[in-house]
C-alpha cells in the first residue's frame, strides 16, 4: 500500500507593487492562509487528480509531451505543464482541496504549479520551484507573467510579506505587523486568457525600447517617450517602484495612514496610468476607503477583475476576508 502524502501551497495577496515584475521591478505581496492541499499516493506512469473546487477528472500519461492548453478538465494545463517542466515519469493518484478561488487574482494557479512540483519530487530551492512554475504558467497559457506569484509562494516567511526584486530576485521578508488587518474582498471572476495582459508587458517594452530599462529609469527619462500609451505605462512602473519602497519603510515604521495612502495612490495608477481596473473595482475601492478605520485600498493583481485589497484597523472591515500571511509551499507531515 502506497504511503499517503501532502502537499500544501498559499496563495498571495499583492499589498503594492502591481505590473512591476516583468521588468525586473519591485514587488511586495505576501503568501496567505488560504491555499491549495493536494493529498496523494505515487503511481507509475500516471497523474490521476480530482479537485474540489473544479469538475472533471484528469488523467495524462507521463513523461507529458503534448500541449497542456490542449489538457482537459481545463485546470489540468497547469498540472500537465509542470510535469512536463519537471520531465516527470514517475506520477501519482490524489485530490486537491483548494480555498482559493479561481480567478480573483490571488495565485491559485501558481499555488497549483507550487503543490504539484513538490508532489512530483521537485527537491530544489524555492527560487528554482517558482522558476521553474512560472515556466509552467507560460506553457499553460501562453501568457507572459512575470515571477512575483509563483517566488511570492514557493518562498513565503509567516508572519511576513516579502519584498522581491524581480531583477536580482532577492527576497527580503518584512514583519506584517498585528495590529492591522489585511484585508481581501472579491469584486468580478477574472482570466488572464485573452485578456490585455499580454498588451501591457509589450506596452511596457516599447518603452524599455526608447529608455532603457524601467527599473532604471526615472521620471525625468519618461518625457522622452513620445506614445502616450508607452509613456503612461512607464510613468506607472517607475512611481509603483518607489511606492514599494515607501510602502515597505511606512508599514515598518508603523504609519498605516502613509501605508495605505501609497495603496491608494497606486490603485489610481493602475486605473489612469496603466488602463487595467475595472469602474467596479474603482467603486469598491472608494467605498472602502470611505469606510472608518480603512487605510488604504487597492485593486490586487493583474487586474480586468478579482480583487481588492485593503489595510485597516482590526476588525474595521467585516466584509471580505482578514488574511494572514503564511509560509510558503511546502509538504506536509
Amino acid at each position: 500500500m502506497s504511503e499517503t502524502l501532502r502537499v500544501h501551497a498559499p496563495g498571495r495577496v499583492n499589498l503594492i507593487g502591481e505590473h512591476t515584475d516583468y521588468t525586473g521591478g519591485l514587488v511586495f505581496p505576501m503568501a496567505i492562509d488560504r491555499g491549495t492541499t493536494l493529498t496523494y499516493t505515487a503511481a507509475d506512469g500516471v497523474i490521476e487528480l480530482t479537485s474540489d473546487g473544479a469538475p472533471g477528472a484528469l488523467s495524462i500519461s507521463l513523461p507529458f509531451d503534448g500541449e497542456p492548453n490542449t489538457v482537459e478538465p481545463h485546470w489540468g494545463s497547469y498540472i500537465a505543464a509542470m510535469s512536463a517542466e519537471l520531465g516527470a515519469t514517475q506520477g501519482l493518484r490524489g485530490h486537491i482541496v483548494s480555498d482559493i478561488p479561481a480567478g480573483a487574482g490571488l495565485s491559485s494557479s501558481a499555488a497549483l504549479e507550487c503543490a504539484i512540483g513538490l508532489a512530483l519530487g521537485f527537491d530544489g530551492t524555492p527560487l528554482e520551484l517558482s522558476q521553474a512554475a512560472q515556466r509552467a504558467e507560460h506553457r499553460a497559457t501562453g501568457v507572459p507573467t512575470g515571477i512575483m506569484d509563483q517566488l511570492s509562494i514557493a518562498a513565503g516567511v509567516a508572519g511576513h510579506a516579502t519584498l522581491i526584486d524581480c531583477h536580482g530576485l532577492s527576497v527580503t521578508p518584512h514583519v506584517v505587523p498585528d495590529d492591522i488587518d489585511v484585508v481581501v474582498k472579491f469584486i468580478a471572476h477574472r482570466t488572464l486568457e485573452g485578456s490585455e495582459y499580454a498588451d501591457r508587458v509589450a506596452e511596457c517594452a516599447r518603452a524599455e525600447d526608447k529608455i532603457g530599462p524601467l527599473r532604471l529609469a526615472t521620471l525625468d527619462d519618461v518625457g522622452r517617450i513620445t506614445e502616450d500609451i508607452a509613456r503612461r505605462r512607464a510613468r506607472h512602473v517607475i512611481n509603483e517602484n518607489q511606492r514599494v519602497r515607501d510602502f515597505a519603510a511606512a508599514l515598518a515604521g508603523g504609519d498605516y495612514v502613509e501605508a495605505g495612502r501609497i495603496m491608494t495612490e497606486g490603485h489610481a495608477s493602475l486605473r489612469d496610468d496603466f488602463d487595467v481596473s475595472t469602474p467596479q473595482m474603482d467603486d469598491a475601492v472608494d467605498r472602502l476607503n470611505a469606510i472608518p478605520g480603512v487605510f488604504g485600498t487597492r485593486m490586487t493583481g493583474g487586474g480586468f477583475g478579482g480583487c481588492i485589497v485593503a489595510i485597516c484597523q482590526p476588525g474595521a472591515l467585516t466584509d471580505g476576508w482578514v488574511v494572514s500571511p503564511s509560509a510558503g509551499a511546502r509538504r506536509v507531515h
